[in-house]
């Protein structure tokens, strides 16, 4: 069995889809341990604010087949893969991890999960002493240095947020 750690965001009807998406990867992976709820502004473009958890998990499918599985989540909720880049998203899945992994070509560890802070926020809770795999540091270190020395806007919510 391998480890993963996902990352899920929306600014569109955020409450459902992210729960919709956190059932749909219920089915596909075990051992799911979910987040706090983080809001941050969109980045990139005007738009909604965006809520991301991450979701540690355990599977026996291997790297590939995790970021097949997570895009045919996306589709199945509505994913629009025609908006540019900087755009509103009904639903983002990203792989952020995938146990000790380094694969530049599958962008693992997720190179960006040292520059945003709803990437690394939910990491560093949910996997405080795992050290990256690049970097050789604890998250929680990592997360601590990254608000020491970044100006940004996340606030973090009880996950139970969402089913209110």
């Amino acid at each position: 069995m391998s480890d993963v750690h996902i990352n899920i965001g929306s600014n569109e009807n955020r409450a459902l889809k992210i729960t919709l998406a956190l059932e749909a990867l219920k089915e596909e992976f075990s051992d799911i341990v979910v987040s706090s709820l983080y809001e941050s502004p969109a980045e990139g473009f005007k738009g909604n604010d965006f809520y991301n958890i991450g979701v540690n998990a355990t599977t026996d499918k291997s790297s590939h087949e995790v970021k097949s599985t997570l895009k045919e989540i996306e589709n199945a909720l509505g994913r629009d893969r025609e908006l540019p880049k900087f755009s509103a998203r009904i639903i983002d899945l990203d792989l952020v991890l995938y146990n000790e992994v380094v694969d530049t070509a599958l962008n693992l560890p997720r190179s960006d999960v040292l520059k945003c802070a709803y990437f690394l926020a939910p990491l560093a809770e949910l996997s405080a002493i795992k050290k990256h795999p690049i970097e050789k540091q604890t998250y929680q270190k990592l997360w601590q240095a990254f608000q020491s020395r970044k100006d940004f806007v996340l606030n973090q919510y009880n996950i139970n947020k969402l089913f209110k």
